[in-house]
């Protein structure tokens, strides 16, 4: 039975939009004339919907740049995002900012679902953690100022294991005598601590309630600001390119820590 025909039921939203779209037509548009019903409410889910087929077909993280690419002209992207956040925020799979990007994943209280136990057979070593924290903590910073940090040699293969596994990445050149090479933490370090940016990392405070710092610390004692440069500190940032044909060569032969 049709909708028209007398005695049916009708859905009373459809009947709304139905009024609402009729009203519409029969007003001018254009500022000179009085304002016109907008059905925004239509173009919003259609933009909610292309937004969530591209973010979950997406291999990796998308930034807002990418989804402006793809979406229709105008669209507020950041406004799309937040609707898309609020529409899953209590669902099984939530949409989370990492590193300045975008992604669908697993609810945090649900990542045990998820969780496998299986045995790593490459664990970090200590010397490659405290590495990693330096650059997380100080970068941009070269191979110097890490081995001036530690007290000790930075040992041939714990850089070049960061490396490999794509914790690190080679910044650029510092602007110094001998030109040195610079070093700082890859989105994928971002990624896989589950961190937005590098001002998520933990403060003194996180890190003394953690027990990973002593209660007994130097008055002076300070976490410097990730990502800061200081004056004299300026580098001349590599490309993509430039950075992938970097080869690291370490002349002098180090023993292991």
């Amino acid at each position: 039975m049709s909708d028209d025909t007398p005695g049916a039921e009708r859905d009373p939203v459809t009947e709304a939009i139905r009024a609402l779209r009729a009203e519409a037509g029969q007003r001018p548009g254009g500022d000179s004339g009085p304002p016109g019903v907008r059905l925004a409410v239509d173009n919003d889910a259609e933009l909610m919907r292309m937004a969530e087929a591209l973010l979950f077909a997406a291999v990796e993280p998308l930034d807002l740049d990418t989804l402006k690419a793809r979406l229709p002209s105008g669209a507020d992207v950041r406004a799309v995002i937040a609707a898309l956040q609020a529409k899953y925020q209590s669902a099984g799979i939530q949409l989370m900012e990492v590193g300045g990007r975008w992604r669908f994943q697993t609810a945090p209280d649900l990542a045990f679902l998820l969780r496998t136990e299986r045995e790593e057979p490459r664990k970090l070593s200590q010397a490659a953690l405290e590495t990693l924290a330096i650059i997380a903590y100080h970068q941009p910073v070269t191979r110097a100022e890490i081995e001036d940090i530690r007290g000790v040699a930075v040992s041939r293969g714990t850089l070049d294991q960061l490396l490999e596994m794509k914790w690190i990445r080679l910044r650029g050149r510092r602007r110094s005598p001998g030109r040195p090479v610079t070093y700082g933490v890859t989105d994928g370090f971002l990624d896989y601590f589950g961190l937005a940016s590098l001002g998520d990392l933990p403060g003194v405070s996180d890190l003394k309630a953690a027990g990973l710092l002593s209660s007994r610390l130097p008055p002076d004692f300070m976490i410097p600001e990730p990502g800061r440069i200081l004056p004299g500190e300026e580098e001349d940032l590599f490309s993509d390119e430039e950075a992938a044909d970097f080869h690291v060569d370490f002349l002098d032969v180090e023993e292991e820590d």
